[in-house]
């Protein structure tokens, strides 16, 4: 087999409806659009969501809530998953995205207190929790906001 010689299965292509094209291939004059109206106009179909004067869909429904589009939202690490780290190392965002312990920095790196850290480290992220930074100090290491 020959990648020239490969045709599709008969009756998988399909040509396409020639409309407008005289009154016996029974879509001529009018195209299969009716007489007159909104539909038959060119350009026709209006705007996404609207319902004909009927107060739309996404209007009726009740809205919850608030969402701050100026929030940064921080890929977050717990203290337990840097002990994969050798002991006296620097640790940042991108030592952690190459270590497959997050998989994108987003607006920043946060240290979570969950787990115990075993090995004195200095870790340089954008932020960290109360007890992460305990933690780390009691470990012998340092926790740098950058």
């Amino acid at each position: 087999m020959e990648l020239h010689s490969i045709k599709p299965a008969p009756g998988a292509r399909k040509k396409p409806t020639r409309k407008g094209r005289g009154i016996g291939s029974g879509l001529g004059k009018t195209a299969g659009r009716g007489h007159k109206g909104q539909k038959a106009r060119a350009g026709a179909g209006g705007k996404l969501g609207f319902e004909g004067g009927q107060k739309p869909l996404i209007q009726r429904i009740p809205k919850r809530g608030f969402h701050n589009k100026w929030a940064k939202e921080y890929a977050e690490v717990n203290v337990a998953a840097l002990n994969k780290f050798e002991s006296g190392s620097v640790v940042t965002a991108e030592e952690l995205k190459q270590a497959g312990i997050i998989k994108s920095i987003k607006d920043g790196v946060k240290i979570l207190g969950k787990g115990n850290l075993e090995k004195p480290l200095t870790v340089q992220v954008r932020a960290f929790s109360k007890s992460a930074v305990e933690k780390i100090t009691a470990a012998g290491g340092k926790a740098e906001v950058i």
